[in-house]
């Protein structure tokens, strides 16, 4: 039996984390970022110093050993402040996660520590111009050359890798002949390391998380730099996509439920006609079924964590967690916009920062046609 009562030590948890966001990135300070298109180093640092990004790790390491529901509800809390907010606390702590379990010692003692002092930032270069799905037709190469890599290609869409004190988790092609589950191995590349170009890729949303195209012409990595096995890339990059989905929805869902909350205060305080717009059954009813969704959404989420955390494959109920929750939040800010009206469509609201922020939604992570085929094939069918 599934019981999504929460325990008084995560209570706390929440507790904690809901003060410092309050405090640490009020409306105008994330409003400020998203304009400039500027990542948020001072809430990076709160979050390091309250010891956030140490939440999955074990205590062993200086982590504080959270479950895989520690997290989901710490990252849906982070997401009440936007998508983004939260891509910026979890990308790094995803790329982590992948060293602690592939890496060796010597990467785990050369990486994790600076990553938990807040010192550290990783990003992930796997989508390429020409391949983003199809993993297998990823082209950038890896040649060995005595105890060195040499890399060269092109990714698009990394987002966080020219961010200062970044490290690039590179998925590269190291074996032409083989296939992507043989062929692909998986390097960190400090974002300084000679040889590398960072362009960056102007969005409609999702600033405070830049995003760049990069350009490996020749970059050296020594082979000590690689996670996990060479050849053995494809099993890092699955290792960790389950639980990244997870709190990524966990991240829509929080956003959402923002988005439902500024919607029902402003059909609460705007008059029309004399009375409030919330009164009028159009919005009433749209308001209700946008909070209903929320809550299916949230519901599929915990189902998802809790699958996953108790050891089951988990695969089905994460990417009906993902795809049902990426496409509520894209559709719950869109009525949100409706609900607000001229107003949602000017900067000085909120809301047409979360629509923007939405629509990345159901690209991003896994693609919505991409979480189809899997439930798909879960259900023994074989889409093509």
């Amino acid at each position: 039996m599934i019981d999504f009562s929460l325990t008084a030590e995560q209570e706390a948890l929440l507790a904690t984390v809901h003060r410092l966001m309050e405090k640490h990135a009020p409306e105008e300070y994330i409003r400020r970022l998203d304009a400039e298109s500027r990542y948020p180093f001072e809430l990076y640092r709160e979050w390091a110093d309250a010891g956030l990004l140490g939440l999955p790790f074990p205590e062993t390491l200086g982590g504080q050993g959270g479950s895989v529901l520690d997290f989901t509800l710490v990252a849906e809390t982070i997401g009440r402040w936007g998508y983004d907010v939260f891509a910026v606390y979890g990308t790094p702590l995803f790329c982590g996660l992948n060293i602690l379990h592939h890496g060796s010692t010597e990467l785990q003692e050369r990486w994790l520590p600076g990553l938990l002092a807040g010192e550290r930032r990783f990003s992930v270069a796997m989508t390429e111009p020409d391949s983003g799905s199809d993993v297998g037709a990823m082209t950038t190469r890896a040649e060995r050359r005595g105890d060195r890599f040499v890399l060269t290609g092109e990714k698009i869409f990394a987002s966080g890798a020219g961010v200062d004190d970044t490290v690039i988790t590179v998925y590269a092609r190291t074996n032409p002949g083989a296939g992507h589950r043989r062929g692909i191995t998986c390097f960190l590349v400090p974002n300084t390391t000679p040889g590398l170009e960072i362009r960056p890729v102007a969005t409609l949303g999702c600033h405070l998380f830049p995003t760049t195209q990069l350009i490996f012409d020749g970059v050296e990595v020594p082979a000590d730099q690689v996670v996990g096995d060479v050849d053995g890339g494809w099993d890092v990059l699955l290792s960790g996509l389950r639980l990244e989905r997870i709190s990524t929805s966990a991240a829509y869902i929080g956003n959402a439920r923002t988005v439902v909350d500024e919607a029902l205060a402003y059909a609460k305080e705007r008059r029309q006609f004399g009375r409030p717009i919330g009164d009028f059954q159009a919005i009433a009813h749209l308001l209700a079924d946008m909070h209903t969704k929320v809550e299916a959404g949230r519901y599929l989420m915990w189902h998802a964590a809790w699958a996953y955390e108790h050891g089951h494959d988990a695969l089905l109920e994460i990417s009906m967690a993902k795809l049902f929750g990426s496409e509520m939040f894209a559709e719950v800010a869109n009525q949100g916009m409706q609900v607000l009206g001229g107003y949602g469509y000017t900067y000085d609201f909120p809301m047409q920062r979360h629509f923007r922020t939405a629509r990345a939604a159901t690209i991003t992570a896994g693609t919505s046609q991409m979480q189809r085929n899997l439930i798909a094939g879960k259900l023994g069918l074989h889409p093509r």
